[in-house]
């Protein structure tokens, strides 16, 4: 899940997995795969960076923790 900022200063967080989308019109509008779309403050790149860490932290636990050899 990361944190987006929507365009009224609410903080949301988003399942970083169902993002389909992200563009900027010259606003960032995040597409889900459910068809909704949210308008954030967060550019195109930061929440590019955002689902790329949140992805970065999920695999490496993974790899750490679900695929050591007993």
């Amino acid at each position: 899940m990361i944190e987006l900022t929507k365009i009224n200063n609410v903080k949301i967080t988003v399942n970083a997995d169902i993002i389909e989308l992200v563009e900027e019109t010259p606003d960032t509008v995040v597409t889900l795969t459910t068809g909704k779309k949210i308008i954030v403050k967060e550019s195109r790149q930061e929440v590019t960076n955002l689902v790329k860490s949140y992805n970065k932290e999920i695999y490496s636990d993974l790899l750490s923790n679900g695929l050591e050899k007993d």
